[in-house]
């Protein structure tokens, strides 16, 4: 409600002017912006006060309160703290409000030890001595600009550990460790039984601090791999390319930041003869997002790319080795022109299929010079131990961290360092991680100053928040889309305050190096690119869940009306709003049954277009998701469930295909696809007892399907008896049922499963009676 600065009467939010005077009402205040942050509590409480209470008269027991709290706040306040509160004898103080730091667990461990150094100093001035416990704990918390208040799990158990404390000790939390390792001694307490904990926590209490070691030191004393041999190594292995005119698979893997992607580069600036450079990356989320790297890669060739990128964009071929064999004829034709560098990045979050297809271009195009150079976080050999091993064409190397001289002359390079002894700095404190080196560079050239990082989180976040609030904002919504986001997404997500200036703070955005223009995947749009994937998680993380919930839901709604130009869009779609109802969850909030049901049905989309071209683990993995989903909803549950048994027929997964299939039984509509399924499993594991079930389970599957007028399922339906009929060598037949199949599908609109079908009736008549002549007219 606002109130008429005129008459007094209160009018709803929103009204211009008043309801009784007509008079101009106030505008409403902006709501405040709330924002998650990692932050550090302390909690410091006087221990014995009540029974001061009895002994000193209460003018003179506030006035020693207020001289020991007075001490106690000039600390906090000197090292960077804000006391938030003060609770009856107990002092609330957070570093990393209004201003997040990198060293902020160290200042506040640092205030603390000062607080307990000076207390017997004001004991001597006002002849009273008080102890006091103290607890330091870090994680995130929730706030809103321009207040000092937060909110948080740390927050409460740092009260938790002060309370825990004995007088005149300081408990520190596990992360508050971690984060300040090197710059104190501990002794580790028995783990605390903590109120509002579900599990025991682990403490610490701090014995000593050393005032002028960083929390975290950086050690440079092991043996140091420089760059030198690595980039050798890749020329080498093009100089082979080249040379043999082969085709080769470099691996480069290294941990985030370590220079994969700069070494990567500096390969590429040094190639002659103007090779096909084709770079495409794979997207951390989005399971099912099988083939984008490949579309990204391929779409800068142009018009020799667009029949292929098109196959890609709807899924590809029905069967998998067609479109296999598609993408490698046009490598190896652009190779045939001048030689191709493939380089796919981000291995790490590949889809199973298209490392299977990676795989075959590297097996199959020993005559044609191609470079595949894949890099990857060292994850991708646990999901894919046997990646690169046992070809003879096939080089992995470990990118290790830079040396103390690498990271000084990769400082050089950088140009307008800083002074001597912060270039000491610098280089130590970023741990020969050019990530680190290359951001702490930046802050120095903004801030002046050189602040050295506990993690490369605080890092980014300490930056970010040197940004405006509105460039914030956009870098925020940005990320919501991912690490490569579109101008259009931002506006579509943007209020009108935002939108207003855009390009101009997208401009600024580039300057300050946190973001790079980037090819656009959305015809007549524009597109920018994270600096760096962590950028893009840091600026995620400062997120509420509610809004990012919000963000997640209006960006998957605006991508239903703008996004048809993206390939697979039923899985991103559905991953966003997925994304919706998991953050509701999270924060106890009513579920939207629809907009679950939504996602579920966008995920199927999506899963029935994986399983159509033989992508099984991804079609698995999008039904799972589409199932959790909907655990409410019976008949869709079930439904997905009959879908993921089908999808499994091919695996060993026995018990969890029987589940599947049990739970589709009990809905009576979905018993023919159940029954179906139930054939389907038994023509892979018992085929010779399938043959006998073709004939007296089929033709009543079949007429239920005909009589729900179900095209998909008559088609299934049908293709499954052709192959039974195959089985017992009835090639007429077979074709007869294959026939079927692909008449019902073409109806279903299903392209996958009609390919498969023609397939096998063209199979049929070959082998049957039929002549070549024959076939070829039929065709």
């Amino acid at each position: 409600m606002v109130a008429c600065e005129r008459c007094g009467a209160q009018s709803p939010s929103g009204f211009r002017f008043c309801g009784t005077c007509g008079a101009p009402l106030p505008e409403a205040p902006a709501p405040l912006r709330q924002t998650r942050k990692i932050v550090t509590a302390l909690f410091c409480d006087v221990t014995g006060s009540t029974a001061l209470g009895e002994e000193l008269d209460p003018e003179v027991l506030r006035g020693v309160m207020n001289r020991y709290f007075a001490v106690i706040r000039g600390s906090i306040e000197r090292h960077g703290g804000t006391v938030e509160k003060f609770i009856g004898d107990a002092v609330m103080a957070v570093f990393g409000i209004p201003v997040v730091r990198e060293d902020d667990a160290l200042r506040a461990v640092r205030a603390a030890w000062e607080i307990r150094g000076r207390l017997p100093e004001v004991a001597r001035e006002v002849g009273v001595t008080l102890r006091f416990r103290t607890g330091v704990n870090t994680g995130p918390v929730l706030m809103s600009e321009g207040e000092n208040y937060a909110t948080g799990d740390a927050v409460n158990v740092a009260a938790r550990l002060e309370q825990a404390a004995a007088p005149g000790e300081i408990v520190l939390g596990e992360e508050t460790l971690r984060l300040v390792r090197d710059a104190v001694t501990v002794r580790p307490l028995e783990r605390l039984e903590l109120k509002g904990k579900s599990a025991p926590v682990q403490a610490f209490r701090l014995e000593s601090v050393d005032p002028w070691a960083p929390g975290v030191a950086r050690h440079f004393d092991a043996a140091m791999v420089g760059r030198e041999r690595e980039l050798r190594l890749l020329r080498e292995s093009w100089d082979r390319v080249v040379r043999e005119s082969g085709c080769h698979l470099f691996t480069l893997l290294g941990m985030a930041g370590v220079g994969k992607s700069r070494l990567v580069t500096e390969l590429i600036a040094g190639l002659g003869g103007e090779p096909h450079v084709l770079r495409g990356r794979c997207l951390a989320y989005g399971e099912g997002i099988t083939f984008w790297p490949l579309v990204e890669a391929l779409t800068p060739v142009g018009d020799p790319a667009r029949g292929v990128i098109e196959r890609l964009r709807v899924g590809g071929a029905a069967i998998p080795e067609e479109l296999f064999l598609e993408v490698r004829r046009l490598l190896q034709s652009l190779s045939a022109e001048r030689p191709v560098v493939l380089y796919i990045d981000d291995l790490q979050w590949a889809e199973t299929m298209l490392l299977d297809l990676l795989d075959h271009v590297i097996d199959l195009s020993r005559g044609s010079p191609i470079l595949v150079l894949c890099i990857a976080r060292p994850e991708l050999l646990e999901d894919r131990p046997g990646w690169g091993g046992g070809k003879l064409n096939a080089q992995t190397v470990l990118l290790e961290p830079l040396g103390a001289q690498e990271s000084l002359l990769l400082l050089d390079q950088l140009g307008n360092g800083p002074g001597l002894q912060a270039r000491d700095r610098i280089v130590a404190a970023s741990e020969g991680n050019p990530l680190f080196l290359e951001e702490m560079v930046a802050l120095t050239r903004e801030t002046g100053t050189v602040q050295v990082p506990a993690t490369i989180h605080a890092l980014l976040a300490a930056r970010l928040e040197r940004l405006g609030s509105e460039e914030r904002a956009l870098l925020e919504r940005g990320a919501v889309e991912g690490e490569v986001f579109h101008r259009l997404t931002v506006k579509a997500l943007a209020d009108d305050r935002l939108a207003c200036q855009l390009d101009t703070r997208l401009a600024g955005l580039v300057r300050r190096e946190l973001i790079r223009p980037h090819p656009a995947m959305l015809a007549g749009d524009e597109a920018f690119r994270f600096r760096h994937v962590l950028v893009r998680d840091a600026a995620y993380d400062a997120l509420p869940k509610s809004e990012r919930a919000e963000l997640h839901k209006r960006f998957a709604e605006w991508l239903e009306e703008s996004g048809a130009d993206l390939p697979e869009l039923d899985e991103i779609i559905g991953w966003h709003l997925e994304q919706t109802d998991r953050y509701r969850r999270e924060l106890g909030q009513a579920i939207d049954a629809g907009l679950a049901r939504r996602a579920a049905q966008r995920l199927y989309a999506g899963a029935r277009r994986a399983a159509d071209r033989g992508d099984r683990p991804a079609a698995a993995g999008l039904l799972g998701h589409a199932m959790a989903l909907v655990v409410n909803d019976a008949h869709l549950h079930a439904k997905l469930a009959v879908e993921l048994a089908g999808v499994l027929v091919e695996t060993e997964e026995v018990e969890r295909i029987e589940e599947l299939l049990a739970a589709a039984e009990r809905d009576d509509a979905l018993e023919a696809t159940a029954a179906l399924v139930r054939f389907e499993w038994a023509m892979r594991v018992r085929p010779h007892e399938a043959m006998a079930m073709a004939e007296s389970r089929l033709p009543g599957i079949v007429e239920e399907f005909a009589r729900r007028d179900d095209a998909r399922g008559l088609a299934r339906a049908h293709f499954a008896w052709g192959l039974a009929q195959n089985l017992l060598g009835r090639c007429a037949r077979c074709a007869e049922h294959s026939t079927l199949a692909a008449e019902y599908e073409y109806r279903a609109g299903d392209e996958g499963l009609r390919a498969r079908a023609l397939s096998w009736w063209v199979s049929a008549l070959y082998h049957g009676m039929a002549n070549a002549e024959t076939v070829r007219a039929a065709i």
